[in-house]
């Protein structure tokens, strides 16, 4: 069933494409942040949590609020994209891409700190900001792709919705729709 989704998603003229090395690099910093989150933070225990005085509820709590929402806005995100076959194909700029232009990653950015809220070290943190920078180099790629196939409509988007993190717009500003 998986290896018919992929082709189908390959034969798509609407999407655009992404980095050669995505989806094997997102791999990759998976098992190196959960190696070692896992071992320093439950077994090996070499660098010191960093917030082992934080009550345990607050950690939890912190920590599956922030993976519901990265959980929520990934499939959000990924039906808008691989979900929807649009017939011209065009810039997204529906739900959560309304708001900011990476919400896929950014999701996973929330995955991994919901993650830290349970048990944040320092070799933990580490890892998380590889992570930051990875999702951030393979953005701007996709951005390149995506100026090249879409032009001006998607440099018009880049300025009017942030990479990640959604702000509030001055009433100056003109929302795309």
């Amino acid at each position: 069933m998986a290896t018919q989704s992929v082709k189908s998603q390959k034969n798509r003229p609407d999407l655009t494409g992404e980095h050669h090395l995505g989806d094997t690099g997102q791999l990759i910093l998976l098992f190196l942040f959960l190696g070692v989150w896992i071992s320093d933070a439950f077994w090996l225990h070499y660098s010191k949590p960093l917030f082992e005085n934080t009550p345990t509820l607050i950690r939890m709590s912190g920590s599956a609020l922030v993976l519901f929402l990265g959980a929520f806005l990934a499939r959000k995100s990924l039906n808008i994209v691989f979900g929807e076959v649009r017939e011209t194909p065009g810039v997204i700029t529906k739900g959560p891409f309304g708001k900011m232009r990476h919400p896929v990653y950014v999701s996973s950015i929330l995955l991994y700190a919901g993650l830290l809220f349970i048990e944040t070290t320092l070799a933990s943190i580490l890892v998380f900001a590889i992570v930051i920078v990875f999702y951030y180099l393979i953005s701007r790629h996709e951005e390149q792709l995506l100026l090249s196939r879409f032009g001006q409509d998607y440099a018009n988007y880049m300025k009017q919705v942030p990479m990640w993190i959604p702000y509030k717009k001055r009433p100056s500003d003109k929302r795309m729709r």
